[in-house]
């Protein structure tokens, strides 16, 4: 189905990221390693949402062809607060650029969590502090007139 939507729109097949949590990607997991694998082939990227709350088995990420993995809102949210939090988001930030993954880190909300997100060479961040949810008509405009980038330091590696 995703291939005969990407060609019936017209979409180059590097521009879709298919995001599935970490208990989609283990259930059945013959069958989900074909499917993917034969997304991977099209040129799709996948991510796994939600990394670190479910069963975070550490051998999917070296068997499933996994381009982005999605740290949870849950570490982030006390990453500056609790040692365990940043021990852990590090980690997994580490492990997946080892693997040759990005790492998006979720609900992101404050200035202290974006600059330890920036310190630990974190991709992508993605949270109210950057924007919350908008509709795409308004969010190709604020992308026009850079008034989203109006609150990340222009300097940002994120």
């Amino acid at each position: 189905h995703i291939r005969e939507a990407l060609e019936s729109e017209n979409v180059p097949a590097d521009r879709l990221e298919v995001e599935l949590t970490e208990e989609v990607f283990i259930q059945n997991i013959e069958r989900n390693l074909n499917q993917l694998s034969r997304l991977q082939q099209l040129g799709v990227h996948l991510a796994i949402d939600d990394f670190g709350v479910g069963y975070s088995s550490l051998g999917y990420l070296r068997d499933f062809p996994v381009d982005v993995l999605k740290i949870d809102r849950s570490f982030i949210n006390e990453v500056t607060n609790r040692h365990d939090d940043a021990v852990i988001t590090r980690a997994v930030i580490n492990l997946a650029h080892n693997l040759g993954m990005d790492v998006v880190a979720e609900g992101v909300e404050t200035e202290a969590q974006l600059t330890f997100l920036k310190n630990n060479h974190c991709d992508v961040a993605q949270g109210y502090l950057i924007s919350r949810p908008i509709p795409a008509a308004k969010l190709e405009h604020a992308m026009a007139d850079g008034s989203l980038l109006k609150r990340i330091a222009v300097t940002s590696e994120l």
